[in-house]
Formats: structure tokens, sequence, C-alpha cells
């Protein structure tokens, strides 16, 4: 078995290879942004009934912005995400914050013990471990008991695990697929390696949605993680994820089947649709991009927001390593008085995605960005909050290897209520962070600043 992983590393070099080899470029947000219609015209907001009439979305929103200081967050941002997806923005969602794993695993057990219909589990890492198998075990059971539990996983991000663990979950009934599988054989003359189904979403009965950076491992549990380590001592990883409830779910949905067929997964039976209630007063919008000259959604959703924020960006991620708009974007924002603070990791589990990350810092905290690095933990979230209405969790990396060769899925929430639960959760980052002094960064050895400009050469590859 010791050729596996150098005959891996080779195919997966090959692949890389061939996109990086092709035009893959991320898209001119200043066109998208000038193209957009105008911002007074009437937004597209859908209930659980249907879509709104333009008179009823406009109140909505009027609403909304009347609630917290003006801000173009709300209309000309929604104006432009609206020209580059079809997916609407939906009213009458019950939105949680689930920080850190436990909570998140809490909630998905909580929703898949509850299941009656089915279980839809999309994921980039199901581990065969503690938690991995505890899912496994849940997901056999439900299946048992009538309920249809279909499973995809991506073949990179759960290339350890052992063929028994899914060949286990296969003969309890469990509809598996491998998506783009590492097997040239088995990948429908479709093989490309190069772009991995980063989502993470689970949805039960068409009803609830789970979705955000977090995995399916034990590394995420309450208990330490021996697998990475600072300065000797296990590191927890730190991760947020958001349950959805209302019609904002049926979006989950149709990515979550539409990757079912593009995989070419046996033919599913039932109904996936059922019919939506409101539980809440969010609006939320969900995001999927998927590589293609026209699908990088979520980097022109994190562009635009970027560009029409007025008071405070507060950013969490874990593999920070942008393109120049966003860069642009940053220091614009602190340009034009926005306060705009950044949790990085401190440790990672990639030290050249860490150098690279830290490349940029110099232009940033020029230009007023405030960086901090998260400390006694091993940082994974994806999140950001802007404006005190505007926020938005996902699976989606400010890297190129996310932004460009991914599938991803964000959840775009506009409530003040839950920008708030956002804010409160950033300062409890921020208390556990490390602030990057300007004067005391220029000042770092040559030594780092060679690690760094070294890393940078490498960024499409990160």
């Amino acid at each position: 078995m010791t050729f596996i992983k150098p005959l891996f590393l080779f195919l997966l070099s090959v692949s890389i290879l061939g996109i990086s080899s092709g035009c893959a470029t991320l898209p001119n947000v200043t066109e998208k942004i000038d193209a957009a219609p105008s911002a007074q015209a009437p937004r597209q907001i859908a209930s659980a009934k249907g879509m709104l009439s333009p008179k009823q979305s406009k109140a909505i929103m009027d609403r909304l912005q009347q609630s917290v200081a003006p801000t173009d967050i709300l209309e000309r941002h929604t104006a432009v995400v609206e020209s580059v997806t079809e997916s609407p923005l939906t009213k009458g969602n019950k939105v949680t914050l689930l920080t850190d794993g436990p909570a998140a695993y809490a909630a998905m057990f909580k929703a898949m013990q509850s299941a009656r219909v089915h279980i839809n589990l999309e994921t980039f890492i199901i581990d065969d471990d503690d938690v991995g198998r505890k899912f496994s075990d849940l997901l056999l059971k439900k299946q048992a008991e009538g309920v249809q539990v279909n499973l995809i996983y991506d073949s990179v991000g759960s290339v350890t695990n052992p063929a028994s663990f899914f060949e286990r979950l296969r003969a309890g009934g469990v509809q598996v697929v491998e998506f783009n599988p590492i097997n040239p054989f088995k990948a429908h003359w479709n093989w490309l390696l190069a772009h991995p189904d980063h989502r993470k979403i689970l949805i039960v009965d068409g009803k609830i949605a789970i979705t955000g950076g977090i995995n399916i491992s034990s590394v995420y549990s309450s208990k330490l993680s021996g697998r990475h380590e600072h300065e000797g001592v296990p590191l927890p990883w730190r991760d947020t994820d958001v349950q959805i409830e209302g019609p904002a779910v049926a979006e989950f949905q149709k990515l979550f089947l539409d990757t079912w067929s593009k995989q070419h997964g046996p033919e599913l039976v039932g109904n996936y649709y059922p019919r939506m209630e409101e539980n809440g007063n969010a609006l939320v919008r969900v995001v999927g991009s998927t590589p293609g000259s026209d699908n990088r959604i979520t980097f022109i959703v994190y562009v635009a927001a970027i560009t029409f924020a007025e008071h405070s960006i507060h950013l969490t991620n874990a593999y920070f390593i942008p393109d120049d708009q966003i860069l642009k974007a940053f220091r614009d924002a602190a340009g034009r008085g926005v306060d705009v603070k950044i949790i990085l990791p401190g440790t990672t589990d990639s030290t050249m995605a860490l150098n690279a990350a830290r490349y940029n810092y110099s232009d940033l905290l020029e230009s007023g960005v405030k960086i901090y690095e998260r400390r006694n933990a091993l940082l994974h979230a994806k999140t950001a909050v802007i404006d005190g209405v505007w926020s938005t969790v996902g699976s989606t990396n400010l890297d190129y290897w996310s932004l460009l060769s991914s599938d991803e899925v964000n959840a775009v929430v506009l409530s003040r209520e839950f920008a708030a639960e956002m804010e409160k959760s950033f300062a409890k980052d921020l208390v556990q962070s490390h602030e990057i002094k300007w004067e005391e960064w220029k000042e770092r050895p040559l030594l780092s600043k060679m690690r760094e400009w070294f890393a940078h050469l490498f960024v499409h590859w990160l």
C-alpha cells in the first residue's frame, strides 16, 4: 500500500497542472457592479407561498434599512447579487448560530434523529474516527427506520478513509456518491481532482439545513485534538456553522440535488420539496459557487459586500490568500473610514498558507486595516458581519483554491438580530487574538519576510 500516496500525489499534480494551464480567472466585480440594475429597482423576495410583489418586497427592505444606520450593504449589494444568481432572497427564516463543533454536532444529531422522510448530507471530509462513526451509526439507524439517507463526500477530502467505511453504509441501504472519484475509471470521463466539493450541507426532511465550515471529524469535538500542536500543546479547532429553518432550505436542497445529478447518483424517489413554512424573521440568500467563468458567485458576494460597507467589516477566515480585487476592496474600505477588523489563524494546518497570508499584512496594515491572529485554537471559520445587518457563514475561504476551483456554499443573512449574535461571537474571538501592529510587523526578521515571499509564489495552489 506504500505506493498509493505517491501515485495519488502524482495524479493530483497532473490534474492541478491541467486546470492551471487553462484560462481560469476571477470575474471583474467592478464590471458586475456597474452592470447591475439600479438599487432603486424593486428587490426580488420569496416567501413560503411564492414570490412577493415589488411593493411587498420594497416594504420589507425599507423596514430593515430603517432599523440600522444608513448603509449601501442592503439595497446596492442585493441588486448586484440578484444580477449574478438565480437563488432568491427568502423571508421568514429562523437562523441559529452554531459556534464550534460541539454545538454544530448537537444540532445535526438532533435534526437527524427527528428525520421522517430523508437525510441529505454533503461534506468535504467525513473521517473514520469517533465522530465519523457516530454519524455513520445514526445514518444507518435512520435508514433502517425507513428514512432515505443520501451522502455525497469528496474523494480527496476523505481520501484517508478505508473503503470499508463507505461499504458499510452502502450495505445498510445508504445511497453514497463519491464526488470526483480519485480513480479515473469511476469518474464518468470527467476526471478532475482539482475540482473538489468543499461544501458542508445537512438537509433533513427538506425543512432544516445546517451549513458552514465544519467537517465531520473528531478534530471539532470538545476534546483537544492531537493532530495539530502549538509548542507541544494539542489545539482545538475553532469553526462556525448555522442552522436555517424556513423557505431558504429549498435552495440548499436544489444545490444538493444538482450535485447529486452531476455526479451520476442513483435516481432519488420521493418528495424533496415539502410545503414550506415561515419560522422566523431573517432574510436569507443561499449562495452556491462552482468552477466556471460565470459561477464564482461567492467571490462576487464578498467583494461587493466589502465595497458597499459604510461602518464596519468584521471578518474571520481560515485561509486568507486574497486576490488583488479583495485586497483593494479592504484598503478602500479602511480609507473611507470603515472599521475593518480581520481575524486570521495564528496557527494552521498549512504553514505555506499561513506564510502566504502574512505576505499581504503589510499592505493592509499600512492602509488602516486591523489584523488579528487567533491564539489557543486552530481557526477554521469563514464568517463576516458588515454594518450590523449583513452576515455570512459558509465554506468559502478567501484563497484562490476556494474561489477558483471548489464547489462552495454560503448563507447570506440580512437581519439586525442575527448580526448582533455574529458580533458577539466575533468579540469573543477578538479577546482570544493577538493584534498585529504595523510598527512591530515591519521590524519582523528577514527570514520571516523570505518565507512569506516564497509562499506567495504558490498562491494559486494554496
